[in-house]
């Protein structure tokens, strides 16, 4: 399991995007992990599901909602992971209104979440392999902490733990 101090796994994650701007076509658009978090202090929070009860009434509000505070505290980007893909987190995207604010990332075969080693395995629930519902603060490819959520909870993960490690 990745930890503190580690670089993030070579991935690519998918990002659907409505609008052509920043070199960005319309459409799903691929995002290396290496790349976009190069000389970058990124809040990088994931979760088990687009759509899900919790990520959409708490886990996505509260980044969006802290979105100036976390800026003015160094983080150059917030990223949302999940285990869906591109069509799915840019319509997510659009109902959480994140444009401008939080980038929604596609995780859709889960490379990037099996390489962390943040597995959540939700076949049981008729929803196969997910991610753990965690939060990182990564500088320059690096994570510099890392916040897993105990099962069902939603207590470590939240924009304003992530506020408080990126200020300290």
């Amino acid at each position: 399991m990745i930890k503190v101090g580690d670089t993030l796994p070579s991935a690519t994650l998918m990002e659907f995007s409505e609008v052509e701007g920043n070199g960005c076509s319309i459409g799903p658009n691929p995002v290396e992990v290496a790349k976009a978090t190069a000389g970058k202090t990124i809040a990088l929070f994931a979760l088990p599901g687009a759509f899900t009860p919790t990520c959409s009434a708490k886990h996505v509000p509260g980044y969006v909602e802290h979105f100036n505070e976390l800026k003015a505290s160094g983080v150059d980007e917030i990223w949302c992971v999940s285990v869906n893909d591109a069509f799915v987190m840019g319509a997510w995207a659009r109902e959480q209104k994140t444009n401008g604010k939080v980038r929604m990332l596609a995780d859709g075969s889960a490379d990037f979440t099996k390489a962390t080693g943040l597995t959540l395995d939700l076949t049981a629930r008729g929803m196969g392999l997910r991610s753990n519902r965690y939060s990182m603060l990564i500088k320059n490819g690096k994570v510099a902490s890392l916040n897993i959520e105990a099962a069902g909870k939603f207590e470590v993960s939240d924009a304003a733990t992530m506020l408080s490690q990126a200020k300290a």
